[in-house]
């Protein structure tokens, strides 16, 4: 186990499979993310525009580095159909050197 100040963990909700497919290959081919895995069958309850919401969607897991954050926000924002999308971080403390590593790699500019 290798503690880790540069790597991240980006939650981002789609409406569907076929947006988070489309976010995912943008964002993968773009070397933004090493991974992003797909969370279905999630239930969103929440309050827009004060009213109460409830949708079925899907949640993006993507494993990136604080340097291509910005880059990633900024696509991720752009191609999304919402008009405020989701779009939060987790700051990983630790994880398997050589996934690790993996991420920085893929990532790398």
């Amino acid at each position: 186990m290798k503690s880790t100040a540069r790597h991240v963990a980006v939650m981002v909700t789609a409406p569907n499979l076929r947006t988070a497919r489309k976010l995912a290959g943008a964002v993968l081919d773009a070397r933004l993310v090493a991974c992003a895995n797909f969370i279905p069958g999630i239930e969103s309850h929440y309050v827009w525009k004060g009213k109460r919401e409830c949708t079925r969607e899907i949640l993006l897991m993507m494993k990136t580095t604080r340097a291509r954050l910005r880059a990633l926000e900024a696509l991720v924002i752009a191609l999304h159909p919402y008009d405020t999308p989701e779009f939060v971080t987790v700051a990983l403390a630790a994880g398997n050197a050589r996934y690790l590593k993996w991420i920085t790699d893929a990532v790398a500019e």
